[in-house]
Parts: C-alpha cells; sequence; structure tokens
C-alpha cells in the first residue's frame, strides 16, 4: 500500500535520517526515503506531495559534496531542508553557507520571530531544539527571510517569500528537539496541505487481502526465529490463508537459553503449528575453527540457508510444489542494503536480511513488512492481539550467540554464555528493569582472569554485560542500571556459571561503539 500523495524524504548521509520518515509515519502521513542521486522519474512515479531534505556529514563547499537537484524545483512541491539540507537549498539558490567559527552540537534555545507562520502553529516562542553542524549559512538566497534564530545561528529557520521552501538548521526528528514532530508536521499539513493517510488498520486489511490474491489456495514457508518481526508475519499470515502456511524454525544451537520450548509454547498459544528443525551438530561443524565475525556471520548464513532449502524440499514432497517464501524484511533493512551500493558507504557488518537466497531455492517472495520499521510491526502485533511479551522482546541478532561470543564458537562456549545470559534476563525482568531497557544481553570474552573461589586460586573467562536505550538501534546509549543490581547479577553469574570469575559492564554509548560486540 503506497497512498497517493506521500513524503519523500531525501538522504543526504544523516544517522537521523530514517528517523524524520518515522516521525512523519507516526504523524499519519506516509513517507519513503530515497538517495540524495535519485532519478527524476522514480521520484514523479511516487506522486510526492512534499519533499524533505535530511542532514548528512558533508560540506556543501567541498568537491563531491552530495547536492540537491534542479529537478526538485520543478516538481511543484513545498520543500524544507534540515541541517544540510538547508545548506544545499541555500547553496543552491544562490545563498553562501561558511564553515562556522563556533560550532553547534546538542541542545540550543531556539526563538521564534515570526511565531504566527505555519511551520510554528501551535508551538511556544522559546524551545529547546538539537543542532549538530559546523557549517552555518551566512548569507540567505533572494527572496528569503528568516523566522527564527538560536544564539549561534543567525539563520537557524528560514522561508521564502512564497511559502513553498523552508529550512531548519536544528534536527526536528529527534527525540531531544522540543516540539519537533510538531514542526515536520505542521510542514505536511499546513504547508504542503496533505491529508492524512497512513493508519496500520488499513494496512493490514489490504496486507490480508493481497496475500490472499497472491497465494490462492497455495503453501507458503516462512523461516521463523520467535523474534517480533517473524511472530507477526507468521500470524499475519495465518490470518490470510489459514493452515496453507508453513513456518520452520530451525535450531541452530546458537539460541537463548530454553528458546526452542519457549518458541513452540508460544505458537501453540497462538494457534500455529511450526515445524523444529534440529540443525545444531550442522551449525557447530562449521564454525570450528573460525575466530573472526565476519566469516562467522557468512558461515551461518550458508549453513541456515542449506538447512533451510533441505527442509523446503522435504515439505514439497509431502505437500507439493511450493510457490512462496515469507520473509520478515523491514524498511531499515531495505535502506541499509541500498545504501550499501553507494560509493559513500561504509560496510560495518553482513546484513543477512535481504538478498541472501539462492536463486536455487526459487521462491516468489512475500514481504508485507518491506517499508515498515519495527514499531510499525510491533503496532500491527497489538492490533493482531499477539500478547506483549513477544511483541516486546528485544532484538536478538539472526546469527544467535555466535556474535556475543568473541573467538570460536563451541558447545563449551555457548553453554556458558547462555546461563550468564538467562541470568541477566531473568533478574531484569524480576526487578522490572527489563522494558525499560531496549536491549540487553551478556558477551562472553575470550581472555581469562585470575580469580578465587573458595580457597582456590582459579584462571577463568570473562563475562560482559551490555545494556542500552535507543528507539531503532541506530544510536544508543548505555543503560544506568542501579548498582546494586548489577552486583546481584555478577555475583550470581559469578556463583552459578562454571568457568566464570569476573563480569563486567559495558558503558560505551554507539557511536563509537556498535551494540553488538562483533
Amino acid at each position: 500500500m503506497i497512498p497517493n500523495k506521500i513524503v519523500v524524504v531525501i538522504d543526504f548521509g544523516s544517522q537521523y535520517t530514517q528517523l524524520i520518515v518515522r516521525r512523519i509515519r507516526e504523524s499519519g502521513y506516509y513517507a519513503e526515503l530515497l538517495p540524495w542521486d535519485v532519478s527524476k522519474e522514480e521520484v514523479i512515479n511516487l506522486n510526492p506531495g512534499a519533499i524533505i531534505l535530511s542532514g548528512g556529514p558533508s560540506s556543501v563547499y567541498e568537491r563531491h559534496a552530495p547536492f540537491v537537484q534542479d529537478y526538485f524545483f520543478e516538481l511543484n512541491v513545498p520543500i524544507l531542508g534540515i541541517c544540510y539540507g538547508l545548506q544545499t537549498l541555500v547553496d543552491k539558490l544562490g545563498g553562501r553557507v561558511e564553515k562556522s567559527s563556533k560550532r553547534e552540537f546538542g541542545r540550543s534555545t531556539l526563538n521564534l520571530i515570526e511565531k504566527n507562520d505555519p511551520i510554528f502553529k501551535g508551538i511556544q516562542e522559546k524551545i529547546e531544539v538539537w543542532m549538530s553542524h559546523s557549517d552555518r549559512v551566512e548569507e540567505l538566497p533572494q527572496g528569503f527571510y528568516v523566522i527564527a534564530q538560536s544564539e549561534n545561528s543567525p539563520f537557524a529557520v528560514v522561508r521564502n517569500k512564497e511559502g513553498n521552501i523552508y529550512g531548519v538548521q536544528f534536527h526536528p526528528e529527534v527525540s531531544h528537539t522540543q516540539y519537533g514532530t510538531k514542526i515536520l508536521s505542521n510542514f505536511i499539513e499546513h504547508i504542503a496541505k496533505l491529508d492524512k493517510n497512513w493508519e496500520m488498520k488499513d494496512f493490514i486489511r489490504e496486507k490480508i487481502e493481497e496475500i490472499r490474491n497472491t497465494v490462492g489456495k497455495g503453501k507458503v514457508i516462512l523461516g521463523l526465529s520467535g523474534g517480533v518481526d517473524s511472530s507477526v508475519l507468521a500470524v499475519l499470515i495465518k490470518k490470510a490463508i489459514g493452515d496453507n502456511l508453513l513456518p520452520i524454525f530451525v535450531d541452530t544451537g546458537l539460541l537463548r537459553l530454553n528458546e526452542k520450548e519457549e518458541v513452540i509454547k508460544n505458537f501453540e498459544n497462538l494457534n500455529i503449528d511450526i515445524i523444529v528443525v534440529d540443525a545444531k551438530e550442522e551449525f557447530f561443524n562449521a564454525l570450528k575453527g573460525i575466530e573472526d565475525p565476519e566469516e562467522k556471520r557468512k558461515v551461518i548464513g550458508h549453513v541456515f540457508i542449506d538447512v533451510f532449502e533441505k527442509e523446503a524440499k522435504n515439505l514439497s514432497k509431502k505437500y507439493g510444489e511450493i510457490e512462496f517464501l515469507a520473509q520478515g524484511t523491514l524498511y531499515p533493512d531495505i535502506i541499509e542494503s541500498k545504501v550499501s551500493e553507494r560509493k559513500s558507504a561504509s560496510k560495518i557488518k553482513t546484513h543477512h536480511n535481504v538478498g541472501g537466497l539462492p536463486e536455487s531455492l526459487d521462491f516468489k517472495i512475500i514481504e508485507p513488512f518491506r517499508y515498515l520499521f519495527k514499531d510499525e510491526v510491533r503496532k500491527i502485533g497489538e492490533i493482531l492481539g499477539i500478547p506483549y511479551e513477544i511483541l516486546n522482546r528485544h532484538p536478538f541478532p539472526g546469527p544467535g550467540l555466535a556474535v556475543r561470543i568473541i573467538g570460536e564458537v563451541t558447545k563449551e562456549s555457548v553453554n556458558k554464555l547462555q546461563l550468564a545470559d538467562h541470568i541477566f534476563i531473568e533478574e531484569l525482568k524480576k526487578n522490572n528493569l527489563y522494558d525499560s531497557t531496549w536491549q540487553a544481553f551478556a558477551v562472553l570474552l575470550p581472555i581469562k582472569t585470575v580469580g578465587v573461589k573458595g580457597d582456590f586460586r582459579t584462571y577463568e573467562n570473562v563475562i560482559a554485560l551490555r545494556a542500552v536505550n535507543s528507539e531503532d538501534g541506530m544510536t544508543a546509549d548505555w543503560s544506568k542500571l542501579p548498582y546494586e543490581f548489577l552486583n546481584h547479577v555478577a555475583k550470581r553469574i559469578v556463583n552459578e556459571v562454571d568457568g566464570i570469575n569476573r563480569v563486567v559492564y559495558d558503558i560505551t554509548s554507539k557511536p563509537p561503539a556498535t551494540i553488538e560486540w562483533e
């Protein structure tokens, strides 16, 4: 479902860009994210009602810096530039942008000059906004004027006389900016004058109908992990085609403690029969001697595909030809896979959700969530009546505990990590801290340290605990868990997990670190 008159967000590389799309959708309008060098035809085909230019790390005066394309102004739709988006607008239209003598990062006070401007409807005269820039506008293009200022940004919000081009120096999409979502929705509602067109109930109804029409009486197989995305997808497809859904759960041996049993129980309660494949030995054999994290991910991906393909063939013998494969691909997966093709992209880790299936599987792919964010999938789950415990599980990586074991993955190392991780999560839930953290887990380190247990000297492994708060995993801050709680968890791990004599807590944010250790 892509509604008429959508908001097109142009990506100039900001770490916050996906948040712009999310904020717009949360306000009830459909938005899509496209690269800055997108073709005119692709934009026109989306029938844009407004264009928003994101921030980015570049400077407009740098050689090969991305720029706002000329045809954007020919589309006759309102344009809003954010941070770098403002600067490239000003530069393109004849204004001047220079490196600022005083860089501005963090909170700043915005003073409204034209408080009656429609973009400020319902907003007080002074608000706190989030700045992140080292360049600033020094001279506006002809026909533009300033409507709000901050201490270090004399042109913090600008517009043209016609009232169809705006620019803001701060980031309205981040939670640190007061009324940030309101500013975005004001631009869409009062300046672009678009009607609300994005509601999850409509999406569910249309997707169920679409799946029924596509599949008919055919069978659909689904790789089920038990996580939020695949669980919601399974319930949605079951609602559409009933028992013609064949969910496959692969036990890789790299799951959390009692994971398989919990998944089976959860889906029994949802009246969905799942096919369980025990492939632990295949995964452990393939991982022997491998320590490099990227290589681990590749090996796990290949083995998973082999196991899945084998099971798919077995099911085809039983049920006849299976045409369709359902995947829980999300919009960030699509964006990241596209970004990796760009010249400026930096590869952080292998992404296994998009484009990882061999042509030999020869299925027609069904991806109902390919334009959704995880919070939108959770909303669908709520509407479908999926229990809170499933919808609010912390994210878990596709390669499982293998990326939380630094070094070689063995049955012994997995067992240690499973027990330590289980203690951590169990205590978070007991102390009502689980829902206040976005993701929490334990990591097994390959180093050993000297310790004392009873009257004996020990030389055993270290467990690192990691807990972060985040909105979407793109950025994250470490969770300030109580000292007494961490002390209790550390004591339990050291006392109850053989081979562990030391526990440390990771207090690094993302960036500079990633959330996972591998």
